[in-house]
């Protein structure tokens, strides 16, 4: 573990160099004297359904990876049973 001293500056703003340049972080508040840094990935709210339901995020990687190996279905898509899972998601 590497520690360094810096000091904020009259906003309170401290630097943390390039390793963190440019990408979104967690300050997380420890107590009155401390903070810990976490790098972050931000996901958009739109799509984080996904990330919070794992037979949806199962079924879309599972999905990802057959045709990566160019496993395609050979059913057109059954657009009416597409459309009644779309309404039972939206709910």
């Amino acid at each position: 573990m590497t520690i360094k001293t810096k000091t904020a500056d009259a906003k309170g703003r401290v630097a943390l160099g390039p390793r963190f340049a440019n990408q979104p972080v967690i300050i997380k508040k420890i107590d009155e004297t401390e903070v810990t840094v976490i790098l972050a990935t931000v996901i958009p709210a739109r799509e984080a359904w996904l990330y919070e339901n794992p037979e949806a995020k199962r079924a879309v990687l599972t999905g990802l990876e057959k045709a990566t190996r160019r496993e395609f279905s050979q059913d057109p898509p059954d657009l009416d049973r597409d459309a009644k899972l779309a309404d039972r998601i939206e709910g």
